[in-house]
């Protein structure tokens, strides 16, 4: 098989959007008065609703509601919006839901949590991570205390250095996969297709084109669905809980949980289903062989689990367990070192893939099947608001030091904590977002060296947790470089973007905290009501007991877990994996798919994701042909949005309702 043999899957997402001739600054004030729109109406929302349900998607949900509200409010205006614009208010409403200070609902339940307590590590939580159990803070369930100052100055720290260098240095590696690599990015289209539509709505001048208005057709389609399925999965427990204090639930929330029933004939395996409809949608717009190889995983668990536990190797796992249980027994039991060989070997071969491609380069086409230039330079497109590279430099080393300097202070300079924070500082970091950035470039896909982290802390020799919640200067910058294709490919001056930046950051501090303390205000977090909150978060307190153990210096979860031989068996499975698949001519996704599946991810997802990709392919995309890639990320955008705009009403009329004050009379 070919080294550079063309993916025919990844082919449909090429050329499916040309980057335009011209650039246009989308910063106005119009932009910024977005985000104080979805700072005040739209984060509450997604907050209350990740508590309640799990609902991710209300983020990508609030940037649609608010996009269409001032397209539509500029029209009666008299005024048009450009794409530009609208690609900056679509990532104005996007980053104003960051909330920051989400962390801090975490640490609230996780230093009282039972877990922690039982390990050991809540009495070694630092005062930067959260006050004491001893605070009144809990009883007045208040962050604007001063007992938790420390925890929000850190999270301000951290937010800020963060979001400079994911910026900045996310833009100096787009430079690198966009300009003078010339890489495809064909996961970048999908966000951009959205604003298209929307562009093409707001501009009064294509209403007569119809040829051109089919985004804005089907993107209405993907609306009223989310709006429909919302208001029954959503709006209807959230309202009759909310006015009656007794939710009516027709789908279950945030699943079913089968396993207790089916554990009798699967042994430790978790089974049940997520009604969510918006994972039938995800599974179309994710490439069809990722999906399948998630399924895949999942059934190799089904076959796997019930072998490794009449062996003895899953021996914590009980019939009649839940999910939640079940998940966290096997990982205990085989999994959690089992996905660390895994990882390694998939990790492995991601690098050497990238390091093959770099190889071939000037003689072969690359995956997007046109020619390298000879050069390593490239011009770069006029009025897109490009900066000198020795910025870009200058800001890694200012965030990196400062952010070593900071841990430095916190953990007491502890040397071998120090040699840590320079390797993940210096080497690691820089070396991964490279390589992410070019797999982002030629696959659409991310790569991670697992547990790099937990490793390297591990092996420093410090005893404690502090040094678990750090601020580490250890991040994947090379995410960043597909935001910046989308702003390419809609024609929006880089300039605008980092404005933006600016003046949203008070915006989003001040929004997240005061939201997060009203919310942990009127009931105690997690708690029966919210169940997701109250059914998960045990999960991960659970587990993240396990690797914070691993440094108290005594007999620790971790030891139960930390298996070498697991570990082998994972590095030797996956290796075979891939490289099996890739001998067959399999997919590269179909593998990355696999690993999905086996990685102990919640299962009830993953079904009506495969059912989702099975449909898109064998009949829409039989009847529409290659249209049906540029139509359903439009559809999933619609979708999203009409989520959105039923659950604002859902958490506007539950807020209203709690926050009364009943009078005495």
């Amino acid at each position: 098989m070919s080294e550079e043999r063309i993916d025919k899957e990844l082919e449909e997402f090429r050329q499916v959007m040309e980057v335009p001739s011209t650039f246009e600054d989308g910063f106005s004030w119009t932009s910024l008065l977005g985000a104080i729109f979805v700072a005040l109406l739209m984060v509450p929302g997604a907050i209350y609703m990740g508590l309640l349900a799990g609902v991710e998607n209300i983020g990508p949900a609030s940037q649609w509601v608010t996009v269409i509200l001032f397209i539509e409010v500029a029209k009666r205006a008299q005024r048009s919006l450009k794409k530009a614009e609208i690609f900056v208010l679509f990532f104005m409403a996007g980053a104003a839901m960051g909330l920051p200070f989400n962390g801090l609902l975490w640490n609230q339940f996780f230093v009282r949590s039972d877990a922690a307590i039982a390990t050991g590590v809540a009495a070694e939580l630092p005062f930067w991570f959260a006050p004491s159990v001893e605070s009144e803070s809990y009883d007045l369930r208040t962050f604007f205390h001063i007992d938790w100052l420390p925890a929000i100055g850190l999270v301000i720290f951290g937010t800020f250095f963060g979001q400079l260098a994911n910026m900045v240095l996310g833009y100096g590696l787009f430079r690198v996969a966009n300009d003078v690599e010339k890489l495809p990015f064909p996961m970048a289209p999908i966000g951009a297709q959205g604003i298209m539509a929307l562009a093409e709505d707001a501009d009064e001048k294509n209403i007569e084109q119809s040829e051109g208005r089919w985004r804005w057709r089907v993107f209405s389609i993907g609306g009223a669905l989310g709006l429909a399925f919302g208001a029954v999965y959503l709006l209807l427990p959230t309202l009759t809980g909310a006015l009656t204090g007794q939710p009516i639930t027709i789908l279950p929330i945030p699943f079913s949980d089968f396993t207790p029933r089916t554990g009798n004939y699967l042994s430790a395996v978790a089974t049940g289903m997520s009604w969510d409809l918006g994972n039938l949608i995800f599974g179309m717009v994710l490439p069809f062989f990722a999906m399948v190889g998630a399924f895949v995983g999942l059934l190799a668990t089904f076959i796997l689990n019930p072998i490794l536990y009449e062996q003895g190797i899953l021996s914590s796992w009980t019939p009649g367990e839940s999910t939640v249980s079940t998940l966290y027994l096997n990982n205990v039991d085989f999994y959690f070192s089992f996905q660390i060989g895994i990882a390694i070997a998939i990790a492995v071969a991601g690098i050497g893939q990238v390091i093959r491609s770099l190889r071939g380069a000037k003689k072969k086409a690359d995956k997007q099947a046109s020619t390298l230039p000879q050069t390593t330079t490239s011009a770069l497109p006029e009025g897109r608001g490009d900066i000198k590279i020795w910025v870009v430099l200058a800001v890694y080393l200012f965030v990196t030091l400062t952010y070593i300097g900071v841990s430095g202070w916190l953990i007491d300079w502890h040397r071998g904590v120090m040699i840590v924070l320079f390797f993940l500082g210096f080497v690691y970091t820089p070396l991964i977002s490279y390589v992410t950035a070019r797999l982002e470039g030629m696959v659409g896909q991310v790569v991670e060296v697992p547990f790099i982290r937990e490793a390297a802390l591990i092996l420093s020799g410090y005893q404690g947790v502090a040094v678990w919640f750090l601020p580490i200067p250890i991040a994947n910058y090379g995410q960043m470089t597909v935001f910046y294709k989308q702003c390419e490919l809609t024609g929006t001056r880089f300039t605008s973007i980092w404005k933006t930046q600016v003046i949203l950051f008070p915006i989003i501090l001040l929004s997240s905290i005061f939201f997060m303390n009203f919310i942990w205000g009127l009931d105690e977090v997690p708690s029966a009501v919210y169940p997701f909150a109250d059914e998960i978060w045990k999960l991960h307190a659970e587990n993240a007991c396990i690797m914070y153990s691993a440094t108290l210096g005594e007999y620790s979860i971790f030891e139960e877990a930390f298996r070498v031989s697991y570990i082998a068996v994972g590095a030797i499975f996956g290796g075979i994996l891939f490289w099996g698949l890739a001998a067959l001519g399999a997919p590269v996704m179909l593998t990355y798919g696999v690993v999905r599946g086996l990685g102990q991810t919640m299962p009830h997802a993953v079904i009506p994701q495969f059912i989702g990709a099975l449909i898109g392919r064998y009949y829409f995309q039989r009847k529409m042909g290659l249209k049906w890639r540029q139509y359903i990320p439009v559809v999933s955008a619609g979708f999203a949005c009409g989520m959105g705009l039923i659950t604002t009403v859902g958490v506007g009329i539950t807020f209203l309702s709690k926050a009364a004050i009943p009078l005495p009379f």
